[in-house]
């Protein structure tokens, strides 16, 4: 099957990229970078998608441009369902491209993470699919998890601390001062 699979990041990859080789599809990359913030990480994490794509002969598309303005836009005052909207842009997105391209599906990188809300992921990518009119790929890549972290420390790839928006960052650090109101 000739699949097209949007990758988050390097590390992110590493798993399902294996996994669909080893089940002999034919797998091409896609890196959507809109929700990714600040632009330096953003940077950071392409480049090191750049090296690893490279290295083990992965074609690759990588979106232009850079839309945080208009994703902030689509989850302002909507912070607490942000990741429904990011996931629903990031699966069209790679839909759209994968019909273009006459792939035969399309899947993503983040069925592997253990963090993501996967159900959903799930169904907004079936349900993406089915409206574009490419099958959507489904495969938990999350048992791989372990062995995934362990090859991208083993090859020394930068691995993000956090999913990629503004507000996952201040999740990630900004811990609340204890005894402050809500």
């Amino acid at each position: 099957m000739k699949l097209l699979i949007h990758i988050c990041c390097g590390p992110c990859s590493i798993y399902p990229v294996k996994q669909l080789r080893d089940a002999s599809h034919d797998v091409m990359g896609f890196f959507y970078r809109n929700n990714i913030h600040p632009y330096t990480e953003c940077m950071h994490r392409e480049e090191t998608l750049r090296a690893y794509a490279e290295s083990i002969s992965l074609k690759m598309i990588y979106q232009s441009g850079y839309e945080i303005e208009a994703f902030l836009r689509n989850v302002a005052f909507r912070e607490a369902e942000r990741c429904t909207y990011c996931y629903h842009d990031r699966l069209t997105t790679t839909a759209q491209f994968a019909k273009k391209g006459k792939f035969e599906g399309f899947t993503t990188t983040l069925l592997y993470s253990r963090f993501q809300k996967h159900d959903l992921i799930k169904s907004i990518g079936e349900a993406v699919g089915q409206k574009i009119g490419v099958p959507f790929f489904y495969q938990d890549f999350r048992v791989g998890w372990k062995e995934g972290i362990n090859e991208s420390k083993h090859l020394n790839m930068y691995r993000q601390p956090y999913c990629g928006c503004i507000y996952s960052e201040k999740d990630r650090y900004y811990k609340k001062p204890k005894g402050s109101n809500p």
